[in-house]
């Protein structure tokens, strides 16, 4: 099956146990995305740790999610500081029978914008699979102008392109989104991260949702998914008011990994030191208060 670029993107977190990869609570992962029927799965994004982990356990990360998926796509991040070291990546990810390619502008040094399309660039020339532009200021520090993300996109192997959807606020990232939907070529989908205003996204135009929140609960993402692209605004308010305590939540955590590693360790689908080290998840407190959500609403 070819990658659509199209609908849910579901990207589950990478549990951890003693200091190395739950292979077989991920694998459990990948499983309750399938029978959910999400479109994509988006193995070792930043919810998948991908950062924290050795060139060994990203490959066999991505070999396990490919074998569990079965005929879901998956894409996995290929991001790292080392130009050199994102090219065996890109290789290990390839051969383990990936559909797509994830490219953050990871650097320990502000990138420019030349080194940045040089990037793309090299990446695209030695890539057979698409590759897919992670715009994540919150984690790079990188800022896409218009004119580079546009001169990107006119790379052979750039598919689709990965735009945060509340950055720096829902409205610039609307209007952003609308300056560059014309200028896209055909051939380059345009998607959306940020959970929070992702339905908007999808209701103004963006194909495909690249979901932290949907790696844990698929089924209501899918269905706030299907609601915005079909323009049900009362079925994606009622959706957005069951997810919106926990998108309040990770905003307080400075991001949604920390609290849905917590929240799939409630679940029982994570160990209670799911997080690569030195992160940490929720307070006793707020863990308490996502048991109760959980409890409450029981999303899926």
């Amino acid at each position: 099956m070819t990658f659509s670029f199209t609908g849910l993107s579901a990207f589950p977190i990478t549990p951890m146990h003693q200091d190395a990869p739950d292979e077989a609570r991920f694998a459990a992962l990948i499983a309750r995305l399938v029978e959910a029927k999400v479109d994509s799965i988006g193995a070792l994004g930043s919810t998948g740790s991908y950062a924290f982990l050795t060139r060994n356990e990203r490959e066999k990360i991505a070999r396990l999610a490919v074998s569990h998926a079965g005929t879901t796509p998956v894409l996995v991040s290929i991001g790292a500081i080392n130009l050199r070291d994102t090219l065996l990546l890109a290789e290990d990810a390839q051969k383990a029978g990936v559909k797509a390619l994830l490219l953050p502008p990871m650097s320990y040094f502000p990138l420019r914008d030349e080194e940045v399309f040089t990037l793309y660039e090299t990446v695209s020339r030695h890539v057979s699979v698409p590759l897919v532009v992670y715009d994540t200021p919150g984690t790079t520090q990188f800022h896409f102008s218009d004119t580079l993300m546009q001169r990107i996109c006119q790379l052979p192997q750039v598919r689709s392109i990965k735009l945060p959807s509340g950055s720096p606020t829902a409205e610039e990232a609307t209007a952003r989104m609308k300056r560059l939907l014309p200028a896209l070529p055909d051939s380059t989908s345009p998607g959306i991260s940020g959970d929070p205003t992702a339905a908007g996204a999808l209701m103004q135009g963006a194909r495909i949702w690249y979901s932290e929140w949907g790696g844990l609960f698929p089924h209501l993402a899918r269905q706030l998914t299907d609601a915005a692209l079909t323009g049900q605004r009362e079925d994606v308010t009622r959706i957005e008011a069951i997810f919106a305590p926990f998108w309040e939540m990770s905003a307080r955590y400075g991001g949604s990994l920390r609290v849905i590693a917590s929240a799939a360790t409630i679940m029982g689908l994570a160990g209670p030191s799911a997080l690569p080290r030195p992160l940490q998840g929720v307070s006793p407190q707020d863990a308490k208060k996502l048991a109760t959500l959980i409890d409450t609403h029981q999303p899926g």
